[in-house]
């Protein structure tokens, strides 16, 4: 008897039930020394108010090339007292269109008929924090703030957060990650379209 496989489309994206990069997907602290979560999505502390992941979403995963480069970062970091902290990475695709019906604007919230590079598993959303004491680094913004203060170009701000902005951009990039103009903490492993738009749930994700 032949056996059939059916790839599904949905829009402009492919999600392949058997092959996909899912299991190329690899929980970030399991790997990266002394990373902290805050996962915002995961609680109301966010610019929804609402809960967008399960509560008992504690971990998040990215595609294991990006969490090879981070834990590079984290290591050289270290030697400089500090520490990288998470507040998003793997997003599911539903997540995605949950923001975009509140925020109709792509310099903050990716167009679902593009797809965020946080639901192919290559964005994440970080800050830096000093590792004798646990505090935040300061940086120009907090998280998701949708203003001109959070674009990587703004000036208007103090001289030490200019340069706690631009050194971690400088870090990230020189393992490989690209920015994004609006958003001083958001960076993405590049070649976006290599990887495929996934919907996954937390609970089905492997810790690896």
């Amino acid at each position: 008897m032949k056996k059939y496989f059916f790839i599904i489309l949905i829009g402009p994206f492919i999600f392949h039930p058997l092959f996909s990069q899912v299991e190329n997907l690899v929980e970030i602290s399991m790997h990266v020394p002394h990373v902290k979560y805050n996962l915002m999505y995961a609680n109301k502390n966010n610019f929804t108010s609402k809960r967008i992941y399960p509560k008992s979403t504690h971990q998040t995963f990215m595609v294991k090339d990006a969490v090879m480069a981070l834990r590079n970062i984290a290591e050289e970091l270290e030697k400089n007292d500090l520490g990288l902290l998470v507040w998003d990475a793997y997003r599911p695709f539903k997540a995605t269109v949950k923001f975009w019906n509140l925020i109709h604007d792509e310099r903050y919230v990716a167009n679902p008929a593009k797809g965020s590079g946080h639901n192919r598993g290559i964005a994440i959303d970080l800050t830096l924090y000093k590792l004798s004491t646990g505090k935040l680094i300061e940086m120009p913004t907090g998280f998701d703030n949708f203003s001109d203060t959070a674009h990587h170009d703004f000036m208007a701000i103090s001289q030490s957060k200019i340069e706690n902005r631009d050194f971690l951009k400088e870090i990230m990039y020189k393992y490989g990650f690209q920015s994004l103009q609006t958003e001083w903490w958001h960076y993405m492993w590049p070649n976006d379209r290599n990887y495929q738009i996934l919907d996954i749930p937390f609970k089905k994700l492997k810790y690896k």
